[in-house]
């Protein structure tokens, strides 16, 4: 497809999967919505996006993603995981602060966001560290952060709980000077030493120390509370137990202002597949059982749990491909998780693309204060938007994604949903479900 002005009609589009109405992107908004968009003055020279039988959805957002750069470039690289967020439909990502060195400074985050800026496929917001180091001894420079450059307004030490409930009550107490969130990794450290899977049925089984429940319960309890004591917000990520479902119901029935993220994967998968001493299957948080999972999936379904966040976290072959015990923690998502949605979520009645649209983009911004994504596809919006396919059907395939990673869980699957386009602030960095172009910001006026 040839590329143009920046001018798209898209035609006969279903809109978050309801009537087809055409839209026309131009100067990287939707500059106009249905009859009106074929007849606009800019339509004259668009090149034409044939849409029908596709759904158009506010680009996907997502809160949990690990970019590994700096000092992780053998496992991924800002370029390699944005061009796997725009193949599976994401325009703005943002990417969790255990960089080597840890982004718990102005400067690193601000390199993290010049290296987003520069790769140009999606929106990249650095989610700064809580502590120093992620050591959870002192306060890293959260205003600093929030102030620089990149305008951190997350702040997690993601892989490691912030344990100490004085420290985690003053970095909820700092935020608020800027409405800033803690997103906070929930995993009672001294409940899990040495742990390797689940508690429960499989882990005695095998033999394998088990990881309960309750260390990811007891630290939600007790933050929703700190949350509640001094009026701030949390945010939970990759809620993964039917009981911790149920602490942020009662949590959000009291008015405590806390949101919470579920991943792909704990849709979907059991720790029963861990039988198989794959390593693949090993994460942080464990895969648990299957009651946990319809748990999750009503939770998400009736807004107890707001996102869906892939905590995408590609790991080099030779941190997956060894014995499960010595094995690294972690999946990657980013190319998958809205086939793995669409599969739990929609194909089972339990929600819209609407609702997916909310789950997946618009909740999802406005947690990350992140003001030009997750619009509606209205006029005179940002055009940040993806058109899907929901009747292709594919089986993935880890060796032919754009991630650096090859521990996909979802490897032989067969799901369904594609991602046929994405414009990310009007401009196509996916077309025909491949990769075009970055995006590139404007030359400025008098520039040489």
């Amino acid at each position: 497809m040839a590329e143009n002005n920046g001018t798209y009609l898209i035609r006969g589009a279903s809109i978050l999967g309801a009537g087809a109405e055409d839209l026309l992107i131009s100067d990287g908004i939707i500059a106009a919505r249905g009859a009106a968009a074929a007849t606009h003055k800019d339509a004259d020279g668009a090149t034409v996006i044939e849409a029908t039988g596709l759904v158009a959805l506010p680009g996907m957002v997502d809160v949990h993603t690990h970019l590994r750069e700096p000092g992780r470039e053998d496992a991924e690289t800002v370029e390699t995981g944005t061009r796997a967020a725009a193949l599976g439909g994401f325009t703005a990502v943002h990417a969790m602060a255990n960089s080597n060195p840890v982004a718990d400074t102005a400067g690193v985050v601000e390199q993290v966001h010049s290296l987003g800026r520069a790769a140009g496929w999606v929106d990249v917001r650095p989610v700064g560290a809580v502590t120093v180091g992620l050591a959870g001894e002192q306060l890293a420079e959260l205003g600093a952060m929030a102030d620089s450059r990149a305008q951190v307004r997350m702040f997690s030490d993601d892989g490691i709980c912030v344990h100490d409930p004085v420290l985690m009550r003053r970095a909820l107490e700092y935020v608020k000077a800027f409405d800033g969130v803690v997103a906070q990794h929930a995993q009672e450290p001294r409940l899990t030493a040495g742990a390797q899977m689940n508690e429960g049925a499989v882990s005695a089984v095998l033999g394998l120390t088990g990881w309960p429940a309750v260390a990811e319960e007891s630290i939600i309890a007790r933050d929703v509370l700190l949350t509640q004591h001094v009026n701030s917000r949390l945010h939970v990520c990759h809620v993964s137990t039917a009981g911790s479902v149920e602490i942020i119901r009662w949590a959000k029935e009291r008015g405590i202002n806390v949101t919470a993220e579920v991943t792909p994967h704990h849709l979907l998968l059991t720790d029963d597949l861990v039988r198989s001493y794959n390593p693949v299957y090993k994460v942080n948080p464990p895969l648990r059982t299957d009651a946990d999972v319809q748990a999750l999936r009503a939770g998400l379904a009736d807004g107890t749990i707001d996102v869906v966040g892939t905590d995408h976290a590609p790991h080099p072959s030779e941190h997956k491909e060894c014995e499960w015990a010595q094995a690294a923690m972690g999946m990657t998502g980013l190319e998958t998780a809205l086939s793995v949605v669409q599969h739990t979520m929609i194909e089972t009645g339990l929600m819209t693309w609407a609702d997916f649209a909310r789950v997946t983009s618009t909740a999802a911004a406005q947690i990350g204060r992140v003001t030009d994504q997750g619009r509606p596809l209205e006029t005179g919006e940002p055009a940040n938007i993806i058109l899907v396919d929901p009747a292709a059907r594919w089986t993935v395939d880890p060796a032919k994604m754009a991630t650096m990673g090859r521990n996909s869980p979802f490897a032989g699957l067969e799901l369904p949903g594609k991602v046929v386009s994405t414009f990310y602030k009007g401009h196509p960095t996916v077309l025909d479900g491949k990769l075009n172009t970055p995006y590139r910001e404007p030359a400025t006026a008098g520039a040489s």
